[in-house]
């Protein structure tokens, strides 16, 4: 029986629809509907109920999950382990991180690395979403935080500043913000609601409980853009704030907020050549670039 086919069982099994296993295999609902089909012609069974809203695994699909499961996690294995085999500074290399950091840290590191190793092939991926480094969905992952997936190995590269940042041409309009007054008649740009309590700027709404929040995004350059534009103030990586010539920091308590910058990837991966020194230069690389990601006045 063909592994593929099977595959696509357990995707469907999980995500519940075609349409999303079909996202999730990197594929189309139609192709995954008729490889379903056939399939199940050639079980001569069922395995899934269609339903209104997707489909659901049925008695025999459902007693077939445990195996498929194990099938898919030693699958996985042996494709970590063939990824892993001692090739030098040759093969490729799929790194992810977010936002701002994937942009203006990330992805250059990672470009000078790749000019200094040729023969490693390297992408980079920015999204929100936690990529699973168990499956392959990436080599290695660049986050703020620890990492919750098992049998990871993370390491601290290095930290990150934020600070309250407001332009000149806002300060002038609405002068500078006092928490005495929970600063009332100021303006700020939050993130969204699908964020959640972020810690860089968790600190903000308590100190400024009469600030009108003119704008919420998911993406720090948002902030910057609304920031620089005079429109409101907000929380930025002092790495974006101090290269913008009309921004002007804000230094409040109980500020600064610093984060911490980890990367992790998968033990079966820690032995490969290639990873290995990509994790050691991505080290030395935040050690060379500290001052601008964390000012020494910042500094706890």
């Amino acid at each position: 029986m063909d592994w593929d086919d099977l595959k696509i069982a357990l995707a469907i099994a999980r995500h519940g629809s075609l349409s999303a296993a079909a996202r999730a295999l990197g594929s189309t609902q139609p192709t995954i509907g008729r490889r379903l089909d056939a399939l199940e012609q050639r079980l001569g069974a069922k395995l899934f109920e269609r339903e209104a809203g997707g489909m659901r695994a049925n008695a025999l699909g459902r007693s077939l999950l445990e195996g498929l499961e194990q099938m898919d996690a030693g699958a996985l294995a042996v494709q970590r382990r063939i990824a892993a085999r001692d090739t030098g500074l040759d093969g490729a290399l799929t790194v992810t991180s977010l936002d701002w950091l994937g942009d203006e840290v990330i992805a250059p590191m990672l470009a000078r690395f790749g000019a200094l190793h040729p023969g490693v092939a390297l992408e980079v991926i920015n999204d929100v979403r936690v990529f699973n480094l168990a499956r392959r969905e990436a080599d290695l992952a660049f986050r703020f935080g620890s990492f919750a997936q098992e049998n990871l190995i993370e390491r601290r590269v290095g930290d990150v500043a934020y600070a309250l940042y407001a332009s000149e041409a806002y300060l002038a309009e609405h002068g500078r913000p006092d928490p005495a007054d929970g600063f009332d008649g100021h303006a700020l740009v939050l993130m969204d609601h699908a964020a959640g309590a972020v810690a860089h700027e968790a600190w903000l709404p308590p100190l400024a409980p009469r600030a009108r929040v003119a704008l919420r995004a998911n993406g720090l350059r948002a902030h910057l853009s609304a920031v620089r534009d005079g429109a409101a103030m907000a929380v930025l990586p002092c790495l974006l704030g101090e290269r913008e010539p009309q921004l002007r920091r804000l230094d409040l308590a109980p500020q600064p907020v610093v984060r911490a910058v980890r990367v992790g990837f998968h033990s079966d991966m820690r032995q490969t050549p290639r990873l290995r020194a990509l994790v050691d230069f991505a080290v030395a690389e935040f050690e060379r670039q500290s001052e601008r990601l964390c000012p020494p006045d910042l500094r706890r």
